[in-house]
């Protein structure tokens, strides 16, 4: 295994978050301003996985140290959003995880889930839908101002209330949940709360206790700045203990001191979350994760949380005070890293109807700045790896488009 990723977990947390942006090589020429599609890569994630793809091309594949490689990366996912490493199964992305809470849960006709779908990505949508051809009912609660409506979800919650899901930032217009006090409704009532975390983690500080979370599903190609084809599963502990998969494995069983080659028809599930994890896992990614995990480590969350939301509230007040429809205000407990500009709704999942807003996206693009349309509305999303220059370049540029307008 190499050395890279085998020290994963040495780091104290105390690197200067402002200086992060000389580790990423794809700042160079760009301003990149889309870390809700995909985040950047550092330098240090690079070279575990060129080193790894050397060793596999070589012929010199550790299995063995693959295997320990997955519990390290376990482990500091766990850590970075305090939870404990058998609460934590290895997905392929989200919509898996989300489908895997899904389906080993023993639904009965006539239960009930809460959500929010107008504001949900479909990952967080499809997998309750689901659930309808079992007989559970789906209670959509409607979005105010772009936001979940925290007090309306919780008053939907009743007697036959399996399960309240929620993203813990929308990815359009990338507004905060108040996740925490949904949590602490869902807990006092014994109801299930279920995150889609695709747009928070790595770049929000989480602390799953506190914000009374039961299953956290993430992805590690955005905040958390690996590849595609990777994600994870928080389960908290006492749920888990009472799920039962909808496929398994021998990486899902309590082995105990038996062999993964012997075979017996009764067995012990693996203790909590574990119990969720199919087959040989994806071993590049992971070589990805460990490196990235290790590299975000080196930083405070806290800190990260601050330099990227600092940064995002003086883009969003900059493009206020050029005159832009900025959504949802550029005040408010409600604002993360994620700024949306025009009218949501005005154009399918990546285009817009907005003539406007299109030739302000391609006018950005052209000047090698890096975004997205969402939902009709352009989407700037910022990362550790930003800094004040490129807010002022963004600005500048919309300053000069405006100009010509």
């Amino acid at each position: 295994m190499n050395k890279i990723v085998d020290s994963i977990g040495s780091v104290t947390g105390t690197a200067d978050v402002a200086e992060a942006w000389r580790d990423f090589p794809g700042v160079e020429g760009k301003t990149y301003m889309d870390v809700a599609a995909r985040g950047l890569m550092p330098r240090s994630t690079r070279a575990a996985l060129a080193a790894h793809l050397d060793e596999f091309a070589a012929g010199d594949v550790d299995k063995p140290g693959y295997f320990d490689m997955i519990e390290r990366v376990r482990g500091s996912f766990a850590r970075s959003i305090n939870a404990g490493a058998d609460e934590i199964a290895f997905t392929k992305n989200i919509t898996e995880g989300l489908n895997i809470v899904a389906a080993s849960l023993a639904w009965k006709s006539g239960d009930n889930l809460v959500l929010c779908p107008e504001i949900e990505h479909p990952a967080n949508f499809y997998p309750w839908l689901n659930l309808q051809r079992l007989g559970v009912e789906l209670r959509m609660v409607a979005a105010r101002g772009g936001m979940v409506p925290v007090d309306e979800m919780a008053s939907r919650i009743d007697s036959r209330t399996r399960l309240v899901t929620t993203a813990t930032v929308s990815f359009s217009p990338g507004f905060r949940t108040d996740v925490a006090a949904l949590g602490r409704a869902c807990r006092e009532q014994g109801v299930l709360f279920v995150v889609d975390a695709a747009q928070s983690a790595g770049v929000l500080a989480t602390d799953v206790d506190r914000m009374a979370i039961d299953a956290l599903a993430c992805s590690t190609q955005k905040g958390l700045l690996g590849l595609y084809g990777m994600g994870f599963l928080y389960v908290r502990r006492e749920f888990a203990q009472r799920m039962e998969p909808a496929y398994l494995s021998r990486f899902g069983i309590d082995l105990g001191n038996a062999s993964e080659a012997d075979l017996g028809y009764e067995y012990r599930l693996a203790p909590g979350a574990r119990r969720f994890d199919v087959g040989n896992f994806n071993f590049t990614a992971s070589v990805a994760a460990a490196a990235s995990l290790e590299y975000l480590a080196r930083f405070d969350a806290a800190a990260i949380e601050r330099h990227v939301v600092g940064l995002t509230n003086q883009l969003r007040q900059g493009l206020a005070g050029l005159g832009l429809p900025v959504c949802g205000s550029v005040e408010g407990a409600h604002l993360a890293h994620i700024v949306t500009v025009g009218n949501v709704g005005a154009g399918g999942h990546d285009t817009t109807s907005d003539t406007r807003m299109q030739a302000l996206y391609d006018h950005l693009v052209a000047n090698n700045v890096r975004l997205s349309i969402r939902r009709g509305a352009l989407r700037f999303s910022l990362h550790l790896y930003n800094r004040a220059e490129d807010v002022a370049r963004v600005l500048e540029l919309t300053r000069a488009f405006l100009k010509k307008t």
